[in-house]
């Protein structure tokens, strides 16, 4: 085995005298020196180039000229480069720049065979590398294999954490899509309040503000007549004794009867009273303070719907009924309600369920029952239906896409008739769905249902949905 002072004469013997470096690519040229490749192809191409054309390289060791067709490929300096290289890798002894072929165990440490008969190593337990190694790198292949092991574990871990961080991220991201959507439907509900409160304070503003007006004139009124009497009594005072005691007594008598006539004494106090904090505090609560029983009028059921005797739960079945009702709903597979709003407010609930198919609110009284209609406002329709094809919608002139988070499963239907207001609420949430724009109602509302085929509607009662 080659020594250290060995492997650096080997390295001298290769070293190209162009680079200083191992060779690379080792060539021969005609005088017998070996260069790099790449070397002596620069030597020969600068001095092609400053020769103008005239061949004139020479050897940078010896100076004898060179030919570029004497250049040859030195194979056994190739392999004597990388034997070189081999020997390089392979550690050697520091100290006696021997390689290092024995493995102290007592020490743990590589030695070569002069450090094995050092004092330092007498007596130790040693073995060849090559006898020794392959117990050390089964164990460190085991060790391996559980490294690996831990880290397919922290691999898995850093997965999870990152589908943790992930579906922390959505969850957020719903809660806050949450918490704008329960603002935004309380803030639609407010709004609506709102415009509902000052509309009735403006009808009390408009009923008082007459009557008081009224008043007025009447005063008014009184205080020319006065005036005018007064007057007429002053001339009468300041004529002549026989102008005045003209028909004095008849006079007297009726301008002693002369009474004012004072306005009756008005409250002051606005009769329309907003508790904001009620409101605020929670919509459903507000909302189920109107709540009204709706029970299904048999005599304006569609011939194909079937209603529970309760009369609170309606089917879309066969052809079962014979009897023609002036009062029947003939065009589509509709239904009203018994109870009729004429003023105030009005809630009530309808359980929906997983239905496909319905329509719910409220319509007039005197809609057309004998001939094709289309539930619209103009039509006097104020309700929102569920498709199959085109989904939720407002049924608006032309209907209104309604974009619903959360599928409703009991529908709140609130009418305020002087307002001219109908909404309808998502009472799982308490969100807000729609509100029709305000409108002015010149008849009795009942409440308005349309049955699909694979679907139902239930009308609970009050204490049962509160």
């Amino acid at each position: 085995m080659a020594s250290l002072p060995a492997i650096r004469k080997m390295r001298e013997e290769a070293t190209c005298s162009i680079c200083q470096q191992l060779m690379k690519e080792p060539v021969s040229v005609n005088c017998g020196h070996s260069f790099c490749r790449q070397c002596i192809d620069n030597i020969i191409g600068q001095q092609y180039f400053v020769t103008s054309f005239i061949w004139r390289a020479r050897c940078p060791l010896c100076q004898t000229s060179l030919q570029r067709e004497s250049v040859r490929p030195n194979k056994h300096l190739e392999n004597l480069i990388e034997r070189i290289q081999e020997l390089e890798r392979e550690r050697l002894c520091e100290e006696h720049g021997e390689q290092l072929c024995l493995f102290c165990e007592d020490d743990e440490q590589l030695i070569c065979w002069r450090c094995e008969r050092s004092p330092q190593h007498r007596g130790h337990r040693t073995a060849l590398v090559e006898d020794v190694c392959p117990g050390y790198k089964d164990k460190l292949q085991g060790i391996v294999t559980n490294l690996k092991e831990t880290q397919d574990h922290c691999t898995s871990a850093k997965l999870f954490m990152a589908e943790q961080i992930t579906a922390w991220k959505e969850n957020i991201e719903l809660r806050r899509q949450e918490i704008k959507s329960e603002f935004w439907n309380l803030h639609c509900f407010l709004h609506e309040e709102e415009r509902a409160y000052l509309w009735r304070l403006e009808k009390e503003e408009e009923k008082l503000l007459g009557r008081l007006q009224d008043s007025e004139a009447s005063l008014d009124n009184q205080s020319c007549e006065l005036e005018k009497l007064v007057l007429e009594l002053e001339k009468k005072c300041q004529g002549s004794a026989q102008n005045l005691l003209q028909g004095v007594k008849d006079t007297l008598n009726w301008n002693s009867d002369v009474k004012l006539k004072l306005p009756e004494i008005f409250c002051l106090e606005p009769q329309t009273v907003c508790h904001v904090s009620e409101l605020y505090f929670d919509v459903k609560k507000m909302l189920r303070h109107f709540q009204v029983s709706v029970t299904l009028d048999p005599n304006t059921a569609h011939r194909e719907l079937i209603l529970s005797e309760d009369r609170r739960h309606v089917t879309r079945g066969g052809r079962r009924k014979k009897h023609i009702s002036s009062k029947r709903l003939c065009s589509l597979p509709c239904v009203l309600g018994c109870e009729g709003f004429t003023s105030g407010r009005h809630y009530f609930e309808v359980d929906v369920g997983e239905g496909s198919g319905w329509d719910l609110g409220v319509c007039l009284e005197n809609v057309h029952r004998d001939r094709d209609m289309t539930p619209e406002p103009q039509s006097g329709f104020w309700a929102i239906r569920l498709c199959q094809e085109n989904g939720y919608m407002a049924l608006t002139s032309p209907p209104t896409p309604l974009s619903l988070r959360e599928r409703p499963l009991l529908v709140g239907v609130f009418l305020d008739c002087e307002a001219g207001l109908v909404s309808f609420y998502n009472m799982n949430t308490g969100s807000h769905i729609f509100t029709f724009p305000r409108a002015s109602f010149s008849g009795t509302l009942r409440p308005y249902f349309l049955v699909n085929h694979s679907s139902s509607l239930f009308l609970p009662p009050p204490l049962e949905s509160i």
